[in-house]
């Protein structure tokens, strides 16, 4: 089979899965952690790597129909998911051009991959699903008009959630909001995941601490830190700190 621009999702699964690579499936098993107990347990793979996954995105993506998105999503291969969402990606970006800011058309279609990627959130089930489509779609979404209401409500909803995917979400689409200057999103959801029992989201929270700072605000994050020092998993104070001096890292890790 061969890779063209007018193909169906079922197509493209079916392309995906004739680029299988058994020696690059265990690779992604074992580094996706897919094993019993563990985070991605039951997780499988195809063995494509991430460039070709975007190569099917860039291709298929643009003419690919949104209502065939969701029979991506819920591919049992972790890299047709990926195709899906990356899809959503591309779609969101191109609805936020600054001619598009505040036209109700592209306002509309926003909402709709908003409420797509929300409605499947948990098909975004391991990390890097996660990072490459939450700060892009929900993040730059937290930036713009909208018609589906208190977007705080709805990004604690996703914060409350029993599904480590869906908090982790929450976390990590506070990358984009810091990008562009406003430091409140990450706060609220650092000190909401603060007491997470999974090292993912110590990991997340760390990170987008780090990021808000470099961001933002270096006396925020030390603000923050000052506060909540003495009970943050050591995990995420280790990110939080990493772009600091020497000293400075020495000082918060002794605190």
């Amino acid at each position: 089979m061969y890779l063209c621009a007018m193909m169906t999702a079922r197509e493209i699964i079916g392309y995906m899965e004739s680029l299988q690579d058994e020696g690059q499936r265990q690779v992604l098993m074992r580094f996706f952690k897919t094993g019993p107990g563990e985070y991605g347990e039951g997780d499988e793979f195809l063995g494509l790597k991430v460039p070709q996954t975007r190569e099917v995105v860039k291709l298929v993506g643009r003419e690919l129909p949104l209502d065939e998105v969701p029979e991506l999503l819920m591919s049992r291969w972790h890299e047709v998911r990926l195709c899906g969402l990356l899809i959503l990606v591309a779609r969101f970006e191109k609805l936020t051009a600054k001619r598009l800011v505040n036209d109700g058309q592209a306002i509309g279609q926003r909402d709709e991959i908003v409420r797509m990627y929300l409605r499947h959130a948990e098909r975004a089930n391991n990390w890097d699903l996660v990072d490459l489509s939450a700060p892009k779609i929900l993040g730059h979404w937290l930036l713009l008009p909208t018609r589906l209401g208190d977007k705080v409500a709805i990004i604690d909803e996703l914060a409350a959630s029993d599904c480590l995917w869906r908090q982790r979400m929450s976390m990590v689409c506070t990358w984009k909001t810091s990008q562009a200057g406003d430091p409140s999103w990450c706060l609220r959801y650092a000190e909401w995941h603060l007491h997470h029992p999974h090292d993912l989201m110590h990991k997340a929270v760390g990170w987008m601490l780090r990021e808000m700072g470099k961001r933002c605000s270096m006396d925020l994050l030390r603000h923050f830190l000052e506060r909540h020092v003495h009970e943050m998993p050591r995990t995420a104070l280790r990110y939080a700190i990493e772009k600091m001096s020497d000293e400075e890292r020495s000082y918060w890790m002794n605190a």
